[in-house]
């Protein structure tokens, strides 16, 4: 009887390895109702219902073990994980400890389980994970008879952790993998994670190399097939492929537990959108309510909303989002509810002009939510929520945004361009323009603009736009304030005046005007004599010589 449980762990443990939770779920049921007491197969069971995004199920399954089981270190560390999701890591942590001092920290099933939950779930502590899995494999202070001999799964499992470390922790979890691959060639869990860590770091090709290769290894695979799909439905202009993106969902239906019907019905309404049968889609997914649990009503009525955004009915989608956002309220959207929000506010039209300007707003809103709600925050979601301030001209959110680009990039060690720091400046300049300037905003300009200068000093834009910003802050050219940016401006740029000739013109004229000021007639000539050839209509010139000329002519009476 023992070894019939075995085998039925085993099975359960090989559905939950190709991604079939459903298959999984069911096979440890039947090791709970064979084996009350059981604790690994109420935990795996919960696992399986996490994979299923069934966390009530999850919390119930584990709530029954740890009465049939009290005290069971798996079943502690699954309510632990339950905890990550509800937000209270400090229970968690008190739970993950008790199970781990249980098992004398060397239990590969507690430990992987402890780390996974810190990894896998939001909120969880990345470091502890990496220092759980870290002692696992350390047998310095263990007996030789005791010491601890790390399986395939444990090496995933290490590298996981450093994968999601990310950063300098990259190539650690490459050879963590490369360690799991070297006792089984054929894991292609192992691969496909090679392929995330390649993504992570924007090495995109070899990324899709690892995906595909790890479906070559193991054709049953479908978690890699899954990766693929995502790779090329990710819009991205690097990335999307909406042709590709539907091959490999299909592939990953192919490959898919056959008995879950919920996520298979869920994606054959996405063939139908890929395929632009957005009125099947809609009344696939419509179909599917009545049995989807919470995570997979957020999905299908992000998709029944693209639908009808796709036909061009956005005030349609609308009332589908605003209805379901109702429903379960502003806390409970993720991070793909609000992208799909914004793009649907975004094309809603109106003649009133207070509810249009209103739904614009929303707009905005909910992108800024959308990329602040993701821990995959990357540069071309940054960018784009800058972008779409700019387009609206809120120009003091455009800076802000453009400057959060340029922190990202320098803290992936990604030198931010010259037209990253330009951007900034800019924003935050025409954000500073008004019935008053706005001089703290002209500080920020100008502050970005140095930047662009210090960093790119062999163009001309940085030390232009220093001046511009300056002048701001100085319109009547009294304090000179502006003049250095504008001198070295003009050193660089007088070498092919017909293409600067716009900065050129800004320049001399606040230089000029300076001169007047101080009553430097010569050094004001010279620059009125540069201004002169290429702007001989100068306003600011001509009032000069109008006023020099009546003053000439007082002086002679």
């Amino acid at each position: 009887m023992t070894g019939v449980m075995a085998q039925s762990m085993d099975d359960g443990f090989k559905q939950m390895y190709y991604g079939n939770y459903q298959s999984a779920k069911q096979v440890f049921e039947q090791v709970i109702s064979s084996k009350p007491t059981d604790g690994r197969a109420y935990y795996y069971a919960a696992m399986s219902q996490l994979g299923l995004e069934d966390e009530a199920g999850a919390k119930a399954t584990l709530q029954k073990g740890s009465a049939a089981v009290p005290n069971d270190p798996l079943i502690m560390v699954g309510l632990g994980r339950i905890d990550l999701v509800e937000g209270n890591s400090a229970a968690a942590r008190q739970k993950f400890e008790a199970a781990l001092t249980a098992t004398n920290n060397k239990n590969g099933e507690v430990s992987r389980a402890v780390a996974d939950a810190n990894t896998e779930t939001k909120g969880g502590d990345r470091k502890y994970a990496l220092a759980v899995m870290e002692k696992l494999f350390d047998n310095s202070y263990v007996k030789k008879r005791d010491q601890y001999e790390p399986t395939v799964q444990d090496q995933v499992e290490l590298g996981d952790a450093y994968r999601y470390l990310g950063g300098e922790y990259g190539g650690r979890a490459i050879n963590a993998y490369e360690k799991a691959l070297e006792m089984d060639p054929k894991y292609a869990e192992a691969i496909m994670k090679q392929g995330l860590v390649n993504y992570n770091a924007n090495l995109l090709q070899q990324a899709v190399n690892d995906f595909a290769h790890s479906t070559e290894v193991d054709p049953k695979y479908s978690p890699a097939y899954y990766e693929l799909y995502q790779f090329y439905f990710t819009q991205k202009k690097s990335q999307f492929d909406l042709g590709k993106a539907k091959q490999y969902l299909q592939k990953y239906l192919e490959t898919a537990d056959p008995s879950d019907r919920i996520k298979n019905e869920y994606y054959l309404a996405s063939i139908m959108f890929f395929d632009k049968d957005y009125d099947g889609a809609i009344t696939k997914a419509q179909s599917l309510m009545s049995i989807a649990n919470d995570s997979y009503k957020a999905k299908l009525n992000r998709l029944i909303a693209d639908a009808y955004l796709q036909k061009g009915d956005a005030a349609k989608a609308q009332e589908v989002l605003d209805k379901y956002v109702a429903s379960v309220g502003e806390d409970k959207l993720e991070p793909l509810d609000y992208k799909i929000l914004s793009e649907v506010y975004g094309h809603v039209k109106t003649t009133d002009s207070t509810t249009q300007a209103a739904n614009e707003q929303k707009a905005l809103m909910y992108l800024e939510k959308f990329a602040e709600s993701d821990t995959t925050l990357d540069a071309d979601r940054i960018e784009e929520v800058a972008k779409a301030y700019t387009n609206a001209r809120v120009f003091t959110k455009a800076g802000e945004w453009y400057q959060k680009l340029v922190n990202y990039k320098t803290k992936k060690n990604t030198p931010p361009s010259a037209l990253d720091y330009y951007n900034v400046g800019l924003s935050y300049y025409r954000a500073a323009a008004g019935e008053t300037i706005d001089t703290n905003l002209l500080n920020r300009a100008d502050t970005a603009f140095a930047m662009l200068a210090e960093k790119y000093p062999d163009i001309t834009t940085g030390h232009y736009w220093r001046g511009m910003a300056n002048a701001g802050k100085d319109t009547e050219a009294k304090s000179g304030v502006a003049k250095p940016y504008f001198e070295k401006y003009i050193s660089m740029a007088e070498g092919d005046t017909e293409k600067n000739k716009a900065g050129l013109i800004k320049a001399y004229t606040y230089i000029m005007v300076y001169y007047y000021n101080i009553k430097d007639e010569a050094q004001m000539k010279v620059y009125m004599d540069k201004l002169a050839p290429i702007d001989p209509q100068n306003e600011a010139m001509l009032q000069i010589k109008g006023i020099m000329s009546e003053q000439k002519s007082q002086s002679n009476k």
